[in-house]
């Protein structure tokens, strides 16, 4: 790291930069005018800026000085004691996260300047969501298992009945009876898409995650999103993912159409981006098992946003906000995202709006579908 970001390491604390270059966590010196100072590489990942670009900067070039981060920074320095804050929202063109908990103290080696730890507080959130989208799949599947045991038989005798009546009926009656079966065949087809549900064994290998994203984007430009900018910002040194190739394409499918459906016709426009996040290990509640996602993939898109009440319950089945939609499609998803041991969150404000998936590596010694994703990926591609 260079000297001009790195004063750290000419306090009289032998070895501290290294010490804190080491740590997972975020770290950040701002001196006495907020400009960065010192960051160690988990806040060059956690702010996605190089400690070059950094040094360059002051807190608010990266945030509005109205911003609660930059207030609890003046606090700091006013009272001259540590001071901690949570839930936070960095928000700004360069950088948003939220439910960030921030705790800044003075260094006294240094008059004026505020050692800054961040952490995302969202990852109890994330595992709570991931065991709800499970929790509703797990209901989902039940409710799939019943209708088809329960309304499938009797719809059959229901809509063969009306062809009997049809037969016999007058020319008035005769409508009523194609409306019945008309009727019946629409039941069907929704207990078959629910049948989707159903809990069937995964089969899962090392699957280039770019290669289904192209295949996605080809369809949906040839297609329902012909209209719309589709970009890809990869990373081309990303491993393979694994997963079910198909159950991928199907849940990235349902992600773009979404988008496509929300954005606006003529300045519409879809991003799909891919990224390595080193990240931690996660424990799964009520397991022994240790999981670690750092392949992230997000579809973005420029629409009007989703509004905070529909977010809370956005992958609950029949929950939709479209006219005539059913309200299953982000169900789905999030089934089959859980079944892949992944984790599937959504970020959303006016402009703006992100779906991310985190996914895991293939285990040593996993059967090889594709050939990794190295080399294979083309960066900002428009359809």
């Amino acid at each position: 790291m260079p000297d001009s970001l790195n004063p750290i390491a000419a306090l009289d604390l032998p070895g501290t930069a290294q010490l804190l270059s080491a740590l997972p966590v975020p770290v950040v010196l701002l001196d006495e005018r907020e400009r960065f100072r010192f960051a160690n590489p988990a806040a060059e990942t956690f702010l996605g800026l190089s400690s070059a670009s950094l040094a360059q900067m002051h807190l608010t070039d990266l945030l509005p000085e109205d911003s609660r981060l930059p207030a609890l920074v003046r606090q700091v320095r006013a009272a001259d004691a540590p001071i901690s804050d949570h839930d936070l929202v960095l928000h700004s063109p360069r950088i948003h996260r939220e439910g960030v908990a921030a705790h800044g103290a003075p260094l006294p080696e240094m008059p004026g300047a505020v050692v800054l730890t961040l952490q995302d507080g969202s990852t109890a959130q994330k595992l709570d969501r991931q065991m709800n989208f499970r929790g509703a799949a797990r209901g989902a599947s039940a409710m799939a298992a019943m209708l088809a045991h329960e309304v499938k038989n009797p719809l059959s005798g229901i809509r063969g009945a009306a062809q009997l009546l049809e037969q016999a009926a007058s020319e008035e009656d005769r409508e009523l009876c194609v409306l019945i079966q008309d009727e019946a065949d629409r039941i069907r087809d929704l207990v078959e898409r629910m049948d989707m549900f159903s809990e069937r064994p995964l089969e899962r290998e090392a699957v280039n995650i770019h290669e289904v994203l192209d295949h996605v984007r080809r369809i949906a430009g040839t297609g329902f999103a012909a209209h719309l900018r589709i970009q890809q910002e990869y990373d081309p040194s990303l491993p393979p993912v694994w997963g079910n190739r198909d159950q991928l394409v199907q849940v990235l499918l349902n992600l773009v159409k979404n988008a496509a459906e929300a954005v606006d016709p003529r300045e519409g426009e879809i991003v799909l981006t891919t990224a390595y996040r080193h990240g931690v290990r996660l424990a799964i509640p009520g397991s022994r098992e240790r999981v670690h996602l750092p392949l992230e993939v997000t579809v973005r898109d420029n629409g009007p946003g989703i509004d905070d009440e529909v977010r809370a319950s956005l992958f609950d089945a029949f929950i939709t906000t479209k006219r005539g939609g059913q309200g299953l499609g982000l169900a789905l998803v999030a089934k089959l995202v859980a079944d892949h041991g992944g984790l599937i969150e959504c970020e959303s404000r006016p402009g703006r709006t992100v779906f991310r998936l985190s996914l895991a590596k293939p285990p040593a010694n996993a059967p090889q579908g594709q050939k990794p994703s190295q080399g294979r990926a083309r960066v900002r591609q428009t359809a």
